[in-house]
């Protein structure tokens, strides 16, 4: 499945319903909690612990100015291209705003 999160602060509702193995891409304003040091950095990590895929879209990452170097261990960027890819592997999308 196919989690599109978009708005901070991340949820801890939210996580724990996204299953091991996942995929995740943040958007909009929840690319900032792929900082390392953000405050969302502790529920990113129990998704990567879950084996999730979790992406940081990379032209949201340039709007709000996220370094690619800043980003949080584990953490991948991903442009609009590899977006479509994700969803064509996940027929089934969640989005979360």
């Amino acid at each position: 499945m196919l989690h599109l999160l978009s708005q901070l602060p991340l949820q801890a509702a939210v996580i724990e319903r996204i299953g091991s193995g996942d995929d995740v891409v943040l958007m909009d304003g929840a690319v900032c909690a792929a900082l390392a040091g953000h405050s969302g950095n502790d529920l990113l990590r129990q998704l990567l612990t879950q084996s999730c895929k979790v992406y940081a879209l990379q032209e949201m990452l340039l709007v709000h100015g996220v370094e690619l170097q800043r980003l949080l261990a584990g953490v991948e960027s991903v442009d609009y291209t590899g977006l479509v890819e994700l969803t064509v592997r996940n027929p089934v999308i969640h989005s979360w705003c």
